[in-house]
């Protein structure tokens, strides 16, 4: 039997929570991510160019706010979270080197009650994973190339959520 190469195992790098929002719903939705992470969120802005006359999107503009969490505090809170969408998932949301969904309303996750000063708000999650050796792309000196068998496919992201967090995923 051939031994199992390291290297190709996969880990959960970061899960980022978001939520988009301008002026006091910004305020809302930052209160709402500090409270679920217990992190400072941070303040999204648009492009110092960017600029959408039909949205109102001015350059500069804060337009959301977003938390990322790393190591164990990542997985933690994306068990929470999969609860809330009762740990399913669409083969849809699942792409190259991670997942996202939404959750409509936070008082579906498991263990968190209402707040009147958040209201009734939303938030997406973003999961990302990593094979060891992706650094050489991301360094900043001599950085390299990688090829396509260093990303981590949808199947093995499917494999993974299966065995660590029991997450059935469908077709629909």
């Amino acid at each position: 039997m051939k031994p199992q190469n390291l290297m190709r195992n996969i880990r959960l790098e970061k899960v980022t929570l978001s939520c988009g929002a301008t002026g006091s719903d910004l305020e809302k939705s930052q209160k709402l991510l500090e409270m679920l992470t217990a992190r400072k969120a941070q303040i999204n802005h648009s492009g110092p160019r960017t600029r959408i006359p039909n949205f109102n999107v001015k350059p500069d503009m804060p337009l959301g706010t977003s938390v990322t969490l790393r190591r164990k505090d990542a997985a933690e809170m994306l068990r929470k979270l999969l609860g809330a969408i009762d740990n399913r998932l669409r083969k849809k949301q699942i792409s190259r080197n991670g997942f996202s969904f939404g959750i409509h309303e936070y008082i579906e996750i498991p263990g968190v009650e209402y707040k009147r000063e958040i209201g009734i708000r939303g938030l997406n999650v973003t999961a990302t994973f990593i094979r060891a050796g992706t650094r050489v792309k991301r360094k900043k000196m001599k950085a390299g190339r990688i090829p396509q068998r260093q990303y981590v496919t949808p199947q093995e992201i499917i494999d993974y959520l299966k065995e660590h967090f029991k997450t059935e995923v469908s077709a629909r």
